[in-house]
């Protein structure tokens, strides 16, 4: 009996000495924040078992075991995680480049990139010097490299102001171009010369310009209304003009330009007052430069109305703008006489034809220099007499009206005692505008012309670049005709939408970089969750699938949505089939309208101006900064005697 009693009470012991062993140990590592290896207690051994990061860490723990327990008791049964090779590392190279040169930072893998790249960059800024931060690795380039590489060397010559981030998987651009026409043609260029795979992000952006003068031109005619020119220092400004326009009987939409310079913060008050002085008289021309106002009534306006309707514009014209008012009369029709200077610009030769009259030989050397340097001295033809009681201002309207025209691609201009009319066809959607800020600049206020000028979007460059909303129409009409369709219950897409497939992608190549999702929707028979794994699945496969036909899907991404947003029933099976279904939606950046623009939407019945496509474009809509344009009346320069006019 007390052999037993000694041997339970032994068995007993040493169980209670493991148990307090392994305990203290364990809490021990826990406290060092050791997480990789754990104790365990066999008899009076303590057995260390787990795998440590590396022969310090293992050697580490035994040391901290050995001060609690006798280094005697202790069975290392560690293992050590195998030491791996070297890597390369991350090679990548930042561009900066702006009116102060350029400046190169990042790691390039070895051979002559380094060489390359500084000898490019000190090209594009000779006098400037190179502020070169690069250095080598002794590592072979990684894949896909040399592509990014040469691709970002070429941007950097595009782009004056820019930042460039190269890596071997991808191409990160930020940029800033002068107008936005300038910002579609780096847009442009940059996806031309793009190699296949690469994955290049880009945002360009394009600043407000700067309006000189700043014009607007409204007119109505037997033609109907319309804006020859149109000018806005804000949106809230352009909605107000616009729809002046609107209730004036402008049917066709205005390109109205929003632009720094603005005369003054009244400005969109005084366009409204002229706009409806000109739909109140229903045959009429109000010019806006800057400050100076310039109303032309047409012969078939009576005098009582011409004093009533000039009498309330200048009562409701803001300070500081000052108004010329003129009724034309039906006498001066045959008075103008047959003084008159012709030009006519050739459609593909791009050949002018000069004729009519010119007061003097100074004047005609001056219309063959300035014609020579618009047109080509190749392509003049000038057949005039000389007529030295021409009309004063004769000159001015000549060279004015020939600069007018070199902003056509063809057309025809006619100078007059009392006018000047440019007519013909453009490729550039601002070129009325243009041609308007140079005829009332360059006549002066209270001078009559007419352009009659017509958009061809077949001569406009970069028309033929689809927007991202056309790319998003284009899309839906592809799935209109024929939705995607799976095998049942799986992510695989079923073989007859292969030409669904095909015009997806045949439309989304001729918009690469476009921001889209992929949403995928079910029907809701089985559970949530599952719903929304295979709807993110088969939106996952799409993308897939038009990667694979080689399309740019760098700025696409899918996401499931499960059995959200049914449109039809889920009780029956048609109702089921159309919520089994894929999405494409054009990925946009919204501002909240603000309350005054609702207002004015509102009382005008024009659209609340809504935010641009481009996320990361400038986005003006909300800008309710007080204008920095003079408030107070300041010093007019005196009138120029007539004969310089």
């Amino acid at each position: 009996m007390a052999a037993l009693i000694s041997v339970a009470i032994a068995w007993a012991a040493a169980v209670v000495v493991e148990r307090v062993s392994a305990r203290a140990v364990n809490s021990m590592l826990l406290t060092e924040g050791i997480t990789y290896s754990s104790a365990e207690a066999n008899g009076l051994q303590i057995v260390l078992n787990g795998t440590a990061p590396n022969e310090a860490a293992r050697y580490r723990v035994v040391n901290l075991v050995g001060g609690l327990v006798d280094s005697s008791r202790i069975r290392d049964h560690m293992e050590v995680t195998p030491v791996k090779a070297i890597e390369a590392p991350h090679f990548s190279v930042e561009m900066l480049r702006n009116d102060d040169g350029i400046q190169l930072i990042g790691l390039l893998p070895q051979g002559d990139a380094k060489e390359i790249l500084s000898t490019a960059a000190q090209a594009l800024t000779p006098d400037i010097p190179l502020a070169d931060m690069l250095e080598t690795a002794n590592y072979p380039p990684p894949a896909g490299w040399e592509e990014a590489f040469a691709y970002s060397i070429e941007a950097l010559k595009l782009l004056p102001r820019s930042k460039i981030s190269v890596a071997s998987e991808s191409v990160a651009i930020t940029a800033i171009a002068e107008s936005d026409a300038q910002k579609r043609s780096f847009e442009s260029k940059l996806r031309q010369i793009k190699p296949d795979g690469l994955a290049v992000r880009s945002e360009i952006s394009a600043p407000r310009p700067v309006l000189t003068p700043f014009t607007l031109r409204f007119v109505k005619d037997a033609d109907g209304a319309r804006f020859d020119a149109c000018s806005a220092d804000t949106e809230l400004a352009r909605a107000k003009i616009l729809g002046a326009g609107g209730r004036g009987g402008v049917l066709t939409k205005t390109n109205c330009v929003i632009g720094l310079g603005v005369p003054s913060p009244s400005w969109a008050d005084a366009a409204v007052a002229g706009i409806d002085a000109v739909a109140k008289l229903g045959d009429a021309t109000i010019t806006f430069k800057d400050a100076d106002v310039t109303l032309l009534a047409g012969a078939d306006v009576t005098q009582a109305d011409f004093d009533l309707v000039v009498g309330e514009l200048e009562a409701n014209l803001p300070d500081l703008f000052s108004l010329k008012a003129t009724l034309e009369k039906k006498e001066n029709a045959a008075a103008s006489g047959p003084a008159e200077f012709t030009a006519t610009l050739a459609a593909e030769t791009h050949r002018v034809e000069m004729r009519g009259r010119l007061t003097d030989d100074t004047l005609r050397a001056a219309v063959d220099s300035f014609a020579s340097a618009e047109f080509g001295s190749k392509n003049i033809y000038l057949a005039t007499r000389m007529d030295p009681d021409l009309p004063d201002g004769w000159p001015v309207r000549v060279l004015a009206g020939l600069q007018a025209l070199s902003e056509l691609d063809h057309g025809t201009l006619v100078v007059r005692a009392d006018t000047v009319e440019v007519a013909g066809v453009t490729g550039s959607q601002s070129a009325k505008v243009r041609i308007s800020q140079i005829l009332s600049n360059r006549l002066g206020q209270g001078a009559t012309f007419k352009v009659s000028v017509t958009y061809d979007k077949e001569l406009d460059p970069i028309a033929s670049i689809p927007t991202p909303e056309e790319c998003a129409q284009d899309v839906n009409a592809v799935l209109q005709q024929q939705k995607i369709t799976f095998n049942p219950g799986s992510a695989e897409i079923d073989t007859k939408t292969g030409a669904v497939m095909r015009a997806l992608a045949d439309v989304l190549k001729d918009c690469p970089g476009i921001r889209m999702e992929i949403a995928g929707y079910t029907d809701s028979q089985g559970s949530d969750g599952g719903n929304l794994a295979l709807s993110q699945a088969r939106a996952e496969t799409v993308l897939l699938s038009l990667q694979g036909r080689q399309v740019d899907v760098s700025g696409i991404v899918a996401k499931g949505y499960g059995e959200a947003d049914p449109i039809a029933d889920n009780s029956t099976e048609a109702g089921r089939e159309a919520n089994r279904r894929i999405e494409f939606r054009l990925l946009v950046s919204s501002q909240p309208v603000t309350p005054d623009q609702a207002k004015l939407a509102a009382e005008t019945g024009t659209d609340a101006p809504v935010a641009a496509a481009n996320p990361d474009a400038p986005d003006f809509s909300g800008d309710t900064s007080p204008s920095v344009a003079p408030t107070k009346m300041t010093v007019r320069p005196k009138p120029r005697p007539e004969k310089f006019q």
